[in-house]
């Protein structure tokens, strides 16, 4: 697992999973589908992406090919320069 996924999955399990941090997320679950994450949680997780990884998000990239998964996140990153 890269330090890029550990960051991410550690940030959505201490903010999204209060209280079953022994939870597994499969890097292709939909994390809004599968209930860790609601509408706020994305605009939270955009926040925490672009503090924590130098980024700028725009309006047009808030999609779920984006932001839906942790694969996607990663991908997305890697457009952004992170790696």
């Amino acid at each position: 697992m890269s330090d890029i996924q550990t960051t991410i999955i550690d940030f959505i399990k201490e903010n999204f999973i209060m209280g079953r941090s022994d939870t597994k997320i499969d890097a292709e679950e939909s994390l809004i589908e599968s209930g860790i994450m609601d509408s706020t949680g994305v605009l939270e997780l955009v926040e925490f992406l672009e503090s924590t990884f130098n980024i700028q998000v725009e309006d047009e990239e808030l999609v779920p090919e984006n932001l839906e998964t942790i694969k996607n996140i990663i991908e997305f990153l890697k457009t952004k320069g992170v790696s």
